[in-house]
């Protein structure tokens, strides 16, 4: 949360010596009453879409929404399979983040660790039949509940902003290389 105006007037930020910028300090760019109001709504906004996904996904499935983003990524990437580096950078997860969530998904029987076998130290994740099938069933209804609460509530043209704005962000977020691009959702057919 960014403070409002009430609070950046009493924030006692130094002023630089004879007018000078101190070195390797910007000068706060303090948010103005409509980007206050952009971000909070945006916040907001979503924060709670996310909670209502994932309260949504546990209700009806009994799946967290991060280990469904990790079946999605496997239902479709070649062989139902990735490597475990690749599972983490896909869906914007550390790799002990997503090793604890393989593990679980394991005890469940919905992804199994396979050796790489270019690789003697590394593991693949495989999705397996019953995780596909686990997904199968907890998509109708988490695609109903993304329906409903974003884009039954947005026009085309809004959604198409929506989509440009996201994907400005992510290149933006993603330009440094520290964090891999979000792969594109593959195609139909």
């Amino acid at each position: 949360m960014v403070p409002s105006s009430a609070l950046v007037e009493t924030v006692d930020v130094p002023a630089p010596p004879d007018g000078e910028q101190q070195p390797g300090r910007a000068p706060v760019r303090w948010l103005d009453d409509e980007e206050q109001r952009t971000w909070r709504a945006f916040l907001s906004a979503t924060q709670l879409l996310m909670d209502r996904v994932s309260r949504q996904l546990q209700h009806d499935s009994d799946v967290v929404f991060t280990y469904y983003e990790m079946l999605v990524r496997l239902s479709e990437a070649p062989e139902r399979s990735l490597r475990m580096s690749e599972l983490a950078e896909s869906s914007l997860s550390s790799r002990s983040r997503v090793s604890h969530a393989v593990a679980r998904m394991e005890e469940r029987g919905w992804i199994r660790r396979d050796a790489c076998a270019t690789d003697g130290r590394g593991f693949v994740a495989v999705l397996t039949d019953a995780g596909f099938e686990a997904l199968r069933e907890a998509a109708p209804s988490h695609v109903e509940t993304v329906r409903s609460t974003l884009f039954d509530q947005l026009s085309r043209q809004q959604q198409e902003q929506l989509r440009e704005i996201s994907e400005t962000l992510l290149a933006h977020l993603t330009s440094t290389g520290s964090v891999s691009p979000v792969p594109p959702v593959a195609p139909r057919g």
